[in-house]
């Protein structure tokens, strides 16, 4: 089993840990999880952290083949299509982004938007396995965070998404449309079924109280031992009874209106207009008005 060489790209704004993954004998690579930069007051995007992850892939002398998505993100811009237009790779998600597109198709009022996962280059499923040059990368689906979430097994490393924090922070959230805490808790546990000395690589880090340095790597034994809220001996009704009480006092991601509608679209602005502007949606709900008579 040929293991990939690994450089992760930490975004501080947004918590996000991108990767530049490789195959040493090829040069064949992927970008998982890159970030645009997105200032929301400004509402100005930039793609200096994508073209850092370019630079380092030419300096290592990298081709990037893929673009993988662990899911559609709700706390950033996706910069995929950048790293397409740069690099000719293919866009990978889950091939359950149809559900979630489904999902918040409606509440965006996106009426143009067909549900069928056909603004990604490539959908897949629970099981496939593709190559990166000669690195046998397996999918595995891990829904529970959104129905469409995907780990990818490279190797020795699994770049896990949202199902996984560092095991002093714990697991994410499962109470976006679509989440699931009961799906989530079996998801957590496929993964650490794999071997003990398994990489796991986190797609966030928030410092947990106590820690001073951001990280993201860990293995599954780490998991297994001095996970916070999925140790080796709570059960899955402990854990569902957990997540919920969590996940009632947790606050809206600061991005999450302009990451959903633009990340299901494989990370895609609107059509500009004649102006030269894309404009995103922001859904209001109806307010209600105290009404007294006389």
């Amino acid at each position: 089993m040929t293991n990939p060489r690994i450089r992760a790209f930490f975004d501080e704004p947004t918590n996000t840990v991108s990767y530049l993954v490789w195959d040493p004998a090829t040069g064949k690579g992927a970008v998982i999880d890159p970030v645009l930069d997105f200032d929301l007051a400004s509402g100005e995007a930039d793609v200096r952290s994508a073209e850092a992850i370019l630079a380092a892939a030419e300096e290592a002398g990298v081709t990037v083949a893929y673009v993988l998505e662990t899911h559609a993100h709700a706390d950033h811009l996706s910069a995929a299509p950048f790293i397409k237009a740069k690099t000719g790779a293919t866009i990978g998600i889950g091939a359950h982004i149809r559900d979630v597109q489904k999902i918040f198709r409606p509440v965006f009022g996106l009426d143009d938007l067909t549900p069928d996962g056909s603004d990604f280059d490539r959908l897949f499923e629970d099981g496939e396995q593709f190559a990166i040059g000669e690195l046998e990368v397996e999918v595995l689906h891990v829904p529970g965070h959104t129905p469409a979430d995907l780990a990818y097994k490279v190797g020795d490393a699994v770049f896990v998404g949202d199902t996984l924090f560092m095991p002093d922070y714990g697991t994410a959230r499962a109470d976006f449309p679509g989440g699931d805490a009961r799906q989530l808790y079996r998801s957590i546990r496929r993964i650490l079924s794999l071997p003990g000395e398994t990489r796991l690589f986190m797609c966030h880090d928030y410092k947990a109280p106590g820690r001073d340095d951001y990280a993201w790597e860990t293995t599954v034994a780490e998991q297994r031992e001095k996970s916070v809220h999925v140790h080796d001996g709570v059960s899955e009704d402990e854990f569902v009874a957990m997540r919920e009480e969590r996940d009632e006092g947790l606050a809206v991601p600061r991005l999450l209106l302009p990451s959903v509608q633009v990340n299901i679209r494989a990370g895609r602005f609107p059509e500009a207009t004649e102006n030269g502007v894309s404009y995103l949606r922001i859904p209001i709900k109806p307010v209600r008005h105290a009404v007294t008579d006389g």
